[in-house]
């Protein structure tokens, strides 16, 4: 029997199959997410490895990040070899693995990142638990960089909060991870984290918060130190000590989580124990740093290795000099101190009274008028010219270009000697002798001396109305001290690699003479005068001392300078904005505090005995022996018009050629003038140096020969008095040239 044929066929064809029906959408979505998600994974892994391992070859070796640094640091040491004060970043001594204690190496992986030992350089944990907690609290409590990250970015990165920056720190931790071992890595990242106070590495940081190397730490200490990196600036014992000990009880409790230490051991530790190394004092030993330091550029090639600045100043002497300071000025009042070794070391410097609430150098930066203290330079100029310090000058009213000076008590002491009148500061006197010898040679004199400041040449300049530094004037009394030769401060003895190699060392170099011996022997007499009788008395420190006063107009400014056993000193109070200050002179404040200083400073050195006896050229000697007891070759003056003049040592008969002014001016022999000298002139004796002609002497003392003697003054009684004219000179001997 035949089949009916379905429905929907036709005439007996068999039925259509049903087409498969298409997946859910969802099921595409997710198919494609997963097919693409794979390829982009598998594509960015691909990117990752490349840029890690293109990262890891130009990573640099170990030797070289272990000798790289951030910045210079400059380690500044006083003459005795102690520090005074460490500038820039400060690194310790590089510690390997081996020689870190294990302590230090629990704390800061309890602390920073428990699980350094099993990461790859990034802590995928750490990183979903930050990412849970952003979920759960709607922002970042905490970081997840490991210890690899944190040394990446120290040494490679900045600390900028970006996602780029925290992708190349990422590339650069897992590429450290490829080049260096876990041990390497602790190694550089405890050698180089910052600590705070301008401390790199546990040594650094062991040295400045406990005194010690970090080979040394205990337990508590090394709590301390790691506490540290979170946040060095608001942990660090020199910021806070309180916070620091708070942060290192939080530490000790890590450290018993992670099994570093036992609980009974963490809190048997009692951190307010730690005895905290002592912040040394830097406030005016900035002064003299900030003097020295700058004096670098000069002295050394271009370098950024460590170094260790070796100096003149004496840390006893520096405290001695703050206090002296500190203890005298009046109130209100700044005061500054400079102290001269006789090489010209500098062996105290006080800028002011305190470096933080002013770091203004007065000792090296400020220009003042020192008064009184000026007439150093006028006595001199008149010494060298002549006098004497037993000669007898007028003390009385004296106008000169219509300017009349006046004695401090406004009184007159009639006839006097040369040497009471500067050991109780005669404005008259010193008016006189100024005006006699001529205001220009004044000025050239304290050129002679060092005053590098303008000076003026008006009758006034004789009682110090030109501004001058402390420790232009310091100088200028050493170079007293030392007989009348020049002595130049300096502050920088040597300058060494951390290693000792000497990168320089300060040469010391003959002085030259700047006055005769007579001269310097004819002032010493003088200020040694003022402290033992004059005005200078409360300088006096049981020993032989030589100094002088300054006191300026409405007790403005107040100075003492003076020396004893073969140390200068200058000392200067008053106020930065010039106002009077009420009972300040010189022979009260200053000279206390010199006295303050002083009685410390030479304790240890021999009692030294002044040379004051005046040994003068002879006027009545041969031509040849009268050369001012020095090579005339070495011997100068300078004239009212800055003018150095040499004396002329050439004799009739030589080319008359050469110039008797530096500026050449002069040419020719004086005796017969310009140009080469008669062919009838002998010629000069072959034995023994020339001596220096009269005309050159004349001009050197500013005589007048064969002349009445000049007059520059005009005096209210009495007559003037002349200065001294040497006797013709003898006839010569046969075969000599007549001078």
């Amino acid at each position: 029997m035949a089949k009916k044929p379905g429905r929907g066929s036709a005439s007996g064809a068999s039925p259509r199959k049903k087409s498969p029906s298409k997946p859910p959408l969802a099921r595409r979505i997710v198919r494609g997410v997963l097919i693409w998600g794979t390829a982009l994974a598998l594509l960015g892994a691909i990117f990752l490895g490349t840029a890690v391992f293109f990262t890891m070859r130009e990573l640099p070796g170990m030797t070289s990040l272990k000798s790289s640094q951030n910045g210079q640091m400059i380690v500044v040491r006083a003459n005795d070899g102690s520090e005074l004060v460490s500038l820039g970043p400060s690194y310790g001594k590089w510690l390997s693995y081996d020689q870190i204690p294990k302590v230090m190496k629990d704390a800061i992986v309890s602390t920073e990142d428990r699980r350094f030992r099993d990461h790859i350089g990034v802590d995928p944990v750490a990183l979903a638990r930050i990412f849970k907690v952003r979920v759960e609290r709607g922002h970042f409590r905490e970081g997840a960089s490991t210890i690899t990250q944190q040394l990446a970015r120290n040494i490679f990165l900045n600390n900028a909060r970006t996602f780029g920056r925290k992708g190349r720190e990422m590339i650069l931790a897992l590429a450290m991870e490829r080049k260096f071992s876990k041990d390497q890595i602790l190694e550089l990242y405890l050698n180089k984290v910052y600590f705070g106070g301008g401390a790199y590495g546990i040594d650094a940081a062991s040295r400045k918060f406990f005194g010690h190397p970090a080979t040394e730490l205990s337990t508590g200490e090394a709590a301390i130190i790691a506490g540290l990196v979170k946040a060095p600036s608001h942990y660090s014992p020199t910021a806070d000590v309180e916070a620091s000990i708070g942060r290192g009880k939080v530490v000790l409790g890590l450290m018993a989580e992670t099994g570093a230490i036992s609980q009974a051991e963490a809190n048997s530790i009692d951190l307010s124990e730690i005895e905290m190394a002592v912040d040394a004092g830097q406030n005016s030993v900035r002064y003299f740093t900030d003097w020295a330091l700058p004096q670098l550029d000069m002295l050394l090639p271009e370098t950024s290795e460590p170094i260790e600045v070796w100096t003149t100043l004496d840390p006893k002497m520096q405290e001695a000099a703050t206090k002296a300071v500190d203890a005298n000025a009046p109130e209100g009042a700044q005061g500054a101190l400079v102290s001269l070794d006789r090489d010209g070391g500098v062996l105290a410097m006080v800028g002011g009274t305190d470096y933080v609430t002013s770091n203004y150098n007065r000792a090296t930066s400020a220009v003042r008028q020192p008064g009184s203290a000026w007439k150093l330079f006028v006595y001199m100029a008149a010494l060298e010219a002549g006098y004497t310090p037993d000669d007898k000058v007028v003390d009385e009213a004296v106008t000169i270009d219509g300017w009349s000076p006046q004695n401090a008590n406004r009184k007159y002491s009639g006839e006097i000697d040369v040497r009471t009148a500067f050991a109780y500061s005669k404005n008259t006197i010193a008016a006189k002798l100024g005006s006699e010898v001529g205001f220009g040679t004044v000025a050239s004199m304290a050129r002679r001396f060092g005053i590098s400041t303008p000076v003026s040449t008006n009758p006034s300049m004789v009682l110090g109305t030109s501004e001058v530094r402390v420790i232009d004037m310091t100088q200028a009394f050493a170079a007293v001290s030392a007989g009348g030769t020049s002595v130049e401060p300096f502050g920088i003895r040597k300058v060494t690699t951390t290693s000792g190699e000497v990168l320089y060392e300060h040469k010391s170099v003959q002085g030259k003479m700047l006055v005769p011996p007579y001269v310097a022997a004819g002032i010493t007499d003088l200020l040694q005068t003022t402290v033992a009788t004059g005005t200078g008395r409360a300088a006096q420190i049981g020993r032989p001392v030589a100094g002088k006063t300054g006191t300026t107009s409405s007790n403005k400014d107040g100075w003492f300078l003076g020396f004893s056993s073969g140390i200068t000193t200058g000392v200067w109070m008053g106020r930065d904005d010039a106002k009077r200050v009420a009972g300040l002179s010189g022979g009260h404040a200053p000279a206390r505090a010199f006295h303050d200083y002083m009685a410390v400073a030479v304790k240890g050195r021999p009692v030294e005995q002044f040379e004051t006896e005046l040994k003068l050229p002879e006027w009545q000697l041969e031509p040849d022996d009268e050369y001012l007891q020095g090579d005339p070759d070495e011997y100068y003056y300078v004239d009212e018009y800055g003018n150095v003049v040499y004396p002329d040592t050439r004799g009739p008969g030589a080319n008359g050629d050469e110039p008797l002014y530096e500026d050449g001016s002069g040419v020719g022999d004086p005796a017969y003038g310009p140009g080469p000298a008669p062919a009838y002139a002998p010629a000069p004796a072959p034995q023994g140096p020339a001596a220096a002609t009269d005309d050159f002497l004349n001009r050197a003392t500013g005589r007048q020969p064969n002349g009445p003697p000049p007059v520059n003054v005009t005096r209210g009684q009495g007559s003037p008095r002349p200065m001294r004219t040497p006797p013709p000179p003898a006839p010569a001997a046969p075969g000599q040239v007549p001078y």
